[in-house]
């Protein structure tokens, strides 16, 4: 009986708690990247760790509501992450001509090529359940 409880307090503590969230989703990164440090495969372990959250997600080993609000505020300050990068600018004038242009362009390009993929599977998954669920 006590460890019921204690199950319940860590599950209520969790689903409340952004900062554990937060921490949940670091850990599957972590372990992402230590299965991609020791099966020495040529992904980044952030994808692997994703993908091992979304399977727990999948199979219901691990509820939403359990991550939701950690996710949330990550995405939400998502420009955080990216300011670094956007300061490197001032130390590398080069990229303000033309392989600025140049980058730009790549990278608009492959950014409306994975829409494009996207859109493309999401239709086509939303084809295939309607044919099925009928």
């Amino acid at each position: 009986m006590p460890r019921l409880r204690t199950v319940i307090v860590l599950r209520n503590a969790l689903r409340r708690s952004r900062a554990l969230q937060i921490a949940i989703i670091v850990l599957f990164s972590l372990a992402g990247q230590a299965m991609v440090t020791f099966l020495d495969l040529p992904v980044p372990g952030g994808v692997i760790g994703m993908a091992l959250m979304l399977i727990l997600l999948a199979t219901r080993r691990l509820r939403v509501r359990n991550v939701q609000r950690g996710a949330s505020l990550l995405l939400g300050e998502m420009l955080l992450f990216f300011v670094p990068a956007v300061m490197s600018l001032l130390d590398h004038r080069e990229f303000l001509g033309l392989l600025g242009i140049k980058l730009l362009t790549v990278i608009a390009l492959g950014t409306m090529l994975v829409m494009a993929g996207t859109a493309l599977t999401i239709d086509l998954c939303y084809r295939w359940m309607n044919r099925h669920a009928a």
